[in-house]
Parts: structure tokens; C-alpha cells; sequence
């Protein structure tokens, strides 16, 4: 186990959990922002490129447990990815599309703010999502994150800073 929140549990993600994350990523309603689903490759891929961030960098997108049931609902973390023309560390996540409007992304992605910060010595982390994706816009206002400015006219730049982060921690 990575973290643990008060209804979930984060954890490495491996081969077992094809079933669990095709239902998320292969969804086309939950993919929706997304240039298309994934197929059983795709998703074949998805686990694999989490497993050597893992390896290359300490941390990726990780399985999202449901403590309640034990079910794997999604994934949550942090990769490297190309913003603003350089890699940089972001807080993405995919939640199965009956779990949404539950609070479960605000949850997790604190918790992941939060285990980042302590973890490693990265002064910022950055989440960045579709221009219409209003739902991750609220995710990331709500994890403390500011909007900076729209990237290649397709996506919406949010950061928080260490110091942002350290200041709204002690509140």
C-alpha cells in the first residue's frame, strides 16, 4: 500500500488489475476527453507504462481501492508529462464512472498532493486536463491548485507550488 484515505486505499498497479481498469479506460463516456478509448491493448500498455514509472521514477499512476469492497475503482498518482514543451510532474486519475460525484477525486488527489510533497523534493506538481473538462478544473481548484494558462489551445495548465501547498496544510 502506498497511502490510505478514509474510504480508499492506493496501491502499484499489476497484471491483475486488467479487468478492474478496462472498465475505466475502455469506457467511452469516461473517456470522453480523451482522443479515444482503450482498447485491451491500450490497456495492456496503460499498466505496463505504470509499472516502469514506478521503476524509473518512485511514483506513477497507482490502482485506486475501494476500502468498503476491495474492488479496484480507477488509478490515481503522479507521472511525468510533457507540459509547457518539458516534463514535469502532474497528478492525473480515471475513476470508473459509477464512483463519480461521490467526492472520491477530491479525496484521492489531496491525499496524492499531499504524499508527494512529503515524499519527494519536487517544488511544484501540476495537473492539467481537457479546455472542457470542467469537473478536473474543480478537482484541481480544489486540491489547492491555480489555473496558469491554456497549453497548444486543447488544455487547461493548473500547479501548486511547495510553499503554496505548506501554507494551506497548516490551516
Amino acid at each position: 500500500m502506498i497511502l490510505e484515505t478514509k474510504r480508499l486505499y492506493l496501491r502499484e498497479m499489476n497484471d491483475n488489475d486488467f479487468d478492474a481498469l478496462a472498465k475505466v479506460i475502455s469506457d467511452p463516456v469516461n473517456m470522453k476527453y480523451y482522443d479515444a478509448p482503450y482498447d485491451n491493448e491500450g490497456v495492456t500498455r496503460w499498466i505496463n507504462w505504470c509499472k516502469s514509472c514506478y521503476q524509473k521514477y518512485g511514483f506513477g499512476l497507482w490502482a485506486v481501492i475501494l476500502k468498503e469492497s476491495d474492488e479496484m475503482i480507477g488509478d490515481c498518482g503522479v507521472s511525468m508529462q510533457f507540459i509547457d514543451d518539458e516534463w514535469k510532474p502532474e497528478i492525473g486519475y480515471h475513476i470508473r464512472l459509477d464512483m463519480h460525484n461521490k467526492g472520491i477525486a477530491k479525496e484521492m488527489t489531496r491525499a496524492v498532493r499531499d504524499y508527494f510533497f512529503n515524499n519527494y523534493s519536487y517544488d511544484e506538481v501540476y495537473s492539467y486536463m481537457d479546455l472542457d473538462n470542467v469537473p478536473s478544473y474543480k478537482t484541481a481548484e480544489s486540491m489547492g491548485m491555480k489555473y496558469l494558462h491554456n497549453y497548444k489551445d486543447k488544455y487547461r495548465v493548473y500547479r501548486i507550488t511547495r510553499k503554496e501547498w505548506e501554507e494551506i496544510k497548516e490551516k
